[in-house]
């Protein structure tokens, strides 16, 4: 099979390669650029743990074709907090809407939360001061078996409280 040569930004990092066109942003990501945050749980783009943002919006990776983002940028998990691929770095140095979700016990055994946190980064974007009613719809594409989701919409409404304090809000 012939190769699709693309250039992209991840994490705010140039990649330029070869890639087969039928290859998944998911198996990119995880295969090509090593970047192991993103988890493929249904393969079906129901569960959204390969959440990833692109050009900012939050995408399925599991339904996009790599060849997809070429000349876009892409933001993973690792792209959060500024530690890069394999870093282990304190909670205090973590996003803050990382550190909201370790704070308020809003992940268990944390195959969804990856794909929570992107949806949240882009949800906080575009709204700053959501209601409880709001973040829930917000994760409803998300599915996780093990936290019932209260502590997820608490660890968003923290997340968002923070934010709005700090002036942030971009991840």
């Amino acid at each position: 099979m012939s190769e699709f040569r693309i250039s992209t930004r991840i994490n705010g990092t140039e990649w330029t390669g070869a890639i087969e066109p039928r290859l998944l942003l998911s198996d990119f990501l995880r295969s090509e650029v090593g970047l192991t945050g993103t988890h493929v749980g249904c393969e079906h783009g129901v569960c959204g743990a390969c959440t990833v943002l692109l050009d900012g919006e939050p995408v399925r990776a599991c339904l996009m074709f790599a060849v997809q983002i070429d000349g876009h940028e892409v933001t993973t998990v690792e792209g959060l907090a500024a530690a890069g691929t394999g870093a282990v770095i304190p909670v205090e140095e973590l996003h803050p809407i990382q550190r909201a979700f370790h704070e308020t016990h809003a992940l268990q055994c944390g195959f969804c939360t990856p794909g929570i946190l992107m949806t949240t980064a882009a949800f906080l974007r575009e709204n700053p001061a959501p209601s409880r009613e709001e973040i829930r719809e917000a994760v409803s594409g998300h599915l996780c078996r093990c936290t019932g989701y209260h502590n997820i919409v608490e660890g968003v409404a923290l997340a968002a409280e923070r934010l709005a304090a700090d002036g942030e809000g971009e991840p």
